[in-house]
């Protein structure tokens, strides 16, 4: 199976997406997701200028040679565009077997261990009431696990609460990222009074999740975590920055809150010490993020000897090929605990036509060979690339800070 043919596609069907195809000479396809929000371009570059050519001719089949040679045979290892780079190749060449196989790539990681994947969605109003109420919504939609953001009084924006309730996208278009404002102490009395509420409307019979973004410090995270007991989160979503992971040590000796962290992880190396002593709950690495299906399973290997579970990040900025990826692993893995989910708009669907379906509060990966979904590169054709990006924050005196 000699790869003839790689290709880079960069589409906007409403957000930019890079998505790589490799064509085997024997005409057998395989799609992987390349976008890296925001940097989109560097990533297809990567490929097209440093990638493609190291792939023609090579024996597709050979996955696990092929990765490390990516990887090492680089010099300069890791960082996000590098792994998001490999991860694209990697997932088109399990796409590739799945389909020389005549098998789904669960099959091909040994079979289904669950009947389906719980998946949570995102509830957000810009008010504590209409918070409350999209909590319900998406209840009533089926969801068995709903992550809840809200417009913090006194800010003027707040992250994950967005003008489409169905479509949150921070990106925006332009030359520059939108700069926001934050408070840590307005946030800090804010959020306990929005897990009150949303129990108090609806109960303690749906996972109740919530993402902090990265945004406090390690006490400050205790302290939220501590008050945020009472209301039984899931887990508490990025309580900080995740460079100093000795900072997870403090979190834990002060709060039984569970954690979730490592949607910014791109390898095993990035997140081994939270995994192997325990400091986090929840693993949120992705498959295009975290070096594919092959190093993204090494990684969920790892935390299941550490009573860690999956949760791997599933935002727009991911697009459905790497959500059928993901969900292809997480029907497979023993440790798996939850998925983000959050769905793409009917143009970006249109684009990448899949055969995964929600279903009960739960995704169900596709039948078909390979991943079960695919490119319309003639309707891509018609959604140019534009520049975006994510926003930035800054304090109300003007320091910048983590968005």
């Amino acid at each position: 199976m000699k790869i003839a043919d790689v290709r880079v596609i960069v589409t906007c069907p409403g957000r930019n997406f890079v998505t790589l195809k490799i064509t085997t000479e024997s005409g057998l396809t395989g799609v992987g997701d390349a976008t890296l929000n925001g940097r989109e371009l560097a990533v297809a570059s990567y490929l097209n200028d440093h990638v493609r050519g190291l792939l023609l001719g090579r024996d597709a089949s050979q996955i696990n040679d092929i990765w490390q040679y990516l990887y090492k045979g680089a010099y300069w290892r890791r960082g996000p565009v590098t792994m998001t780079a490999i991860a694209a190749v990697d997932t088109a060449l399990w796409d590739i077997k799945g389909k020389a196989a005549g098998m789904p790539v669960y099959q091909l990681l040994g079979g289904k261990a669950r009947d389906g994947v719980l998946v949570y969605g995102h509830a957000n109003g810009a008010t504590l009431d209409e918070a409350v109420a999209e909590v319900g919504r998406y209840l009533d939609r089926g969801y068995r696990a709903v992550r809840v953001q809200c417009g913090v009084p006194g800010l003027a924006t707040t992250y994950g609460v967005g003008k489409d309730r169905d479509f949150y996208e921070p990106a925006t278009a332009g030359p520059r990222p939108e700069e926001a404002v934050w408070a840590t102490e307005k946030y800090l009395d804010f959020a306990p009074k929005l897990f009150d509420a949303v129990r108090e409307a609806h109960g303690f019979g749906f996972h109740l999740l919530h993402d902090v973004h990265h945004r406090l410090t390690p006490i400050e995270a205790a302290r939220l975590g501590r008050a945020a007991e009472p209301y039984r989160l899931f887990w508490l979503e990025d309580p900080i920055s995740e460079e100093l992971q000795e900072g997870f040590r403090l979190i834990r000796q002060h709060t039984v809150t569970p954690i979730a962290v490592g949607e910014v992880y791109n390898s095993i190396w990035d997140c081994h010490r939270l995994i192997t002593e325990q400091l986090i709950d929840y693993i949120r690495t992705t498959v295009v993020h975290a070096g594919g299906i092959t190093h993204l399973r090494r990684i969920f290997d790892l935390a299941a000897l550490y009573h860690v579970k999956t949760g791997s990040h599933g935002a727009t900025d991911l697009s459905p090929v790497c959500m059928a990826a993901a969900l292809h692993l997480d029907i497979s893995v023993p440790n798996f605990g939850i998925q983000e989910y959050m769905p793409h708009t009917p143009e970006t669907d249109a684009v990448f036509p899949h055969s995964y379906r929600f279903e009960d509060g739960m995704l169900i990966p596709g039948d078909e060979p390979g991943l079960g979904v695919d490119i319309d590169e003639e309707l891509a054709a018609r959604y140019p690339y534009r520049q975006a990006y994510l926003p930035v924050n800054r304090l109300e005196d003007g320091t910048m800070h983590d968005w």
